[in-house]
């Protein structure tokens, strides 16, 4: 749509000559904020409430500007000002822009509201500051939706966007609600229209892994110059924009456009495509902080852990250089923690903190630290501030519920990943944990159709691997190993070169009876990826099954151990090595720690059985040993409570 004034053009060339230039300066934090919160409106009706920036004011009349999706419904929509007044929306002057998620609207009032001045979007590059403002939705612990005003950074402006216009990235926290609200300059300008926070997956789906709740920053968003060059305002804060030129000249890619097109990728969890994109990006700008730290990210899923490691530390260096310091300290403890040097990555993001006490990003990677490192109390500490400080943070209550599983504390757990859900209805990986969950403690059915309803949002996200992946585990758990083979074939189909889906495939064909090929998947997923300790944790345990290569047994096991301290499986096995070997001592040890890291109620109590045989307790053995037969059985695992009913007439 256009509005359309009566304009002279003599009286525009007049005005133009008239009127002086004016030189924006930058404000304050405090400065921006409020400005922000007289220009950011709540979007309000039953079903989805959104945000909005109002842009202009005629007479009694006001034009907002949001997210299309935000005003996508039926429904009827008032606009909440900064006073708390309430205003019929106007539904027959809902405006969509042409393929963008843009959309203005307009309310009438009497009162006097201010209006966004409009910035050039295009001078806000890497690294520069970025506000967003907004109205986060309702959740069970915030019952209202309460302005909320945010800071953050530039980290890409990309010149080609992404489908829908999107193009700005800015590491900034952002929460369902407030979608189309506005990004802000340091000067108090409107540069932009948020519009998609980050719910891309980044996880394994087989784990309940805590390095998969933590959240990347990938926030994004609509340059104002895209609206801008569809529509026209007579509003003087507008005058300064630049025409859009009828023949725009080509330009070469930027290192932004290569970052954005990595989002993408790395959204479909295609990562050695993001990688490509990230190598381009840092080969255009050798200090594009942003870009290794992402490409660490990707490396990571792939595998690299050395690169993902040099890549942090070099990611490190450019953010202290830049005097990013919080950055940097976060990107230290990532580096640290990859390294497993649990008590320097904690003291990295303690300084982040120190710098930023309001940083929840650094509270909740220091909580998924000291999980790592067996610290459960310190954990729910730092998940409960992050919480206190953004009560709509899905990622802190994904967190806490994995500290809580971790702690066998069913209730609470369940209880913070369906508040994850709530916030962040849309999102798979709260489904995907919470069908672990409900598998850990034998609700197989609830577990089938949560890891379905993941594997349909993923695939409406174009994920197409996990989305097989997801579907396979709910074919798995049914005992279909055909479908579920099926199922991790198209995964590997869609992505060749993810390890994890061959180790599942490996664990499905070995239910299935075809051990050679259960073998075959587990080394291949350990090509792919030297460091997946779970890959030789599975590839150890079909060799002992089939008790073959005793001493691959073990070095398999060692291998897992020393990537991952906290498989206990792997500990499991090595007890049992250990024990045939006559070695009671180190079986008990290894059996203790199985038992300290376990999550799987049914395998906690063939532990307990197993620590208690081995102390000669036999009636505590055969108790333990029989509720995770019963349990097993509950949850229609045939193959362990097979295996534990031997364990019972062994002990018998």
């Amino acid at each position: 749509m256009k509005l359309f004034y009566a304009v002279s053009p003599v009286i525009i060339t007049v005005s133009t000559m008239l009127v002086q230039p004016q030189f924006a300066v930058a404000q304050s934090s405090a400065e921006v904020a409020k400005i922000a919160k007289g220009i950011t409106v709540l979007i309000d009706n039953e079903n989805s409430p959104g945000s909005g920036v109002i842009i202009e004011r005629s007479g009694k009349t006001y034009t907002v500007l949001t997210a299309a999706h935000v005003v996508r419904g039926s429904s009827d929509y008032n606009i909440v000002t900064s006073d708390g007044q309430r205003y019929s929306l106007i539904k027959s002057n809902i405006k969509r822009l042409k393929g963008v998620d843009l959309a203005v609207v307009k309310f009438s009032s009497n009162q006097s509201y201010a209006t966004a001045k409009i910035g050039n979007s295009d001078n806000s590059t890497e690294g520069t500051t970025a506000y967003v403002a907004g109205f986060p939705k309702p959740t069970a612990a915030v019952s209202n939706a309460l302005y909320t005003f945010m800071d953050g950074r530039i980290i890409a402006n990309a010149s080609q966007s992404l489908r829908d216009g999107y193009s700005l990235v800015y590491s900034i926290d952002t929460f369902p609600g407030m979608s189309g609200g506005p990004i802000l300059n340091e000067k108090g300008e409107l540069i932009g229209v948020h519009g998609r926070g980050d719910t891309t997956e980044n996880f394994n789906i087989s784990d309940v892994n805590p390095n998969i709740i933590i959240k990347t920053g990938r926030n994004l968003g609509i340059p104002i110059s895209t609206f801008t060059k569809q529509f026209n305002i007579a509003n003087s804060n507008l005058g300064t924009v630049a025409a859009r030129p009828s023949n725009p000249a080509v330009t070469k890619p930027k290192a932004d456009d290569f970052y954005l097109q990595s989002v993408e990728k790395r959204n479909k969890a295609d990562f050695q495509g993001a990688i490509k994109d990230l190598n381009q990006a840092i080969k255009i700008n050798p200090k594009y902080a942003f870009a290794y730290y992402r490409r660490a990210e990707a490396r990571q899923n792939t595998g690299e852990v050395d690169k993902a490691i040099a890549d942090l530390q070099k990611a490190a260096e450019l953010f202290s250089q830049q005097g990013n310091k919080s950055d940097a300290f976060r990107s230290r403890g990532s580096m640290l923690m990859l390294k497993k040097d649990y008590p320097g990555a904690i003291a990295a993001f303690s300084e982040a903190i120190k710098l930023n006490p309001k940083d929840t990003d650094a509270y909740n990677e220091r909580g998924m630290t000291r999980v790592n490192s067996g610290d459960l109390k310190g954990a729910l500490a730092d998940y409960n501030k992050s919480i206190s400080l953004q009560p709509s943070d899905a990622y802190a209550y994904m967190g806490r519920s994995f500290t809580y599983l971790k702690l066998q504390d069913k209730i609470s757990a369940i209880a913070d990943v369906n508040q994850a859900i709530n916030i962040a209805p849309n999102y798979a990986l709260p489904y995907l944990v919470l069908g672990v969950i409900h598998y850990n403690f034998g609700d197989t059915p609830k577990a089938v159709t949560t890891f379905n309803k993941a594997s349909q949002l993923l695939a409406a996200q174009g994920n197409q691997s996990y989305a097989h992946g997801s579907q396979a585990l709910a074919f798995q758990l049914s005992n279909n190993y055909p479908a579920a083979i099926n199922s991790f074939t198209k995964a590997i189909k869609a992505n060749p070169k993810d390890a994890e889906m061959y180790s599942l495939r490996g664990d499905a064909y070995n239910r299935n009876g075809n051990i050679q090929k259960a073998l075959a998947d587990q080394t291949q997923a350990i090509r792919i990826n030297p460091n997946y300790a779970s890959a030789y944790t599975s590839r150890a345990a079909i060799r002992f099954a089939q008790q073959q290569d005793s001493q691959g047994v073990l070095a398999d096991l060692n291998n897992a151990l020393s990537l991952d301290p906290s498989q206990d499986k792997a500990y499991f096995f090595r007890a049992i090595i250990r024990i045939q070997q006559k070695d009671q001592q180190r079986a008990l040890a290894d059996i203790n720690n199985a038992i300290k890291y376990v999550v799987n109620d049914a395998d906690g109590y063939m532990y307990k059985g197993i620590k208690s045989a081995l102390q000669g307790n036999k009636p505590g053995a055969l108790d333990n040993l029989q509720k995770s037969a019963n349990l097993y059985q509950l949850r229609g695992d045939k193959s362990s409570y097979n295996e534990v009913m031997k364990l019972i007439n062994m002990i018998n």
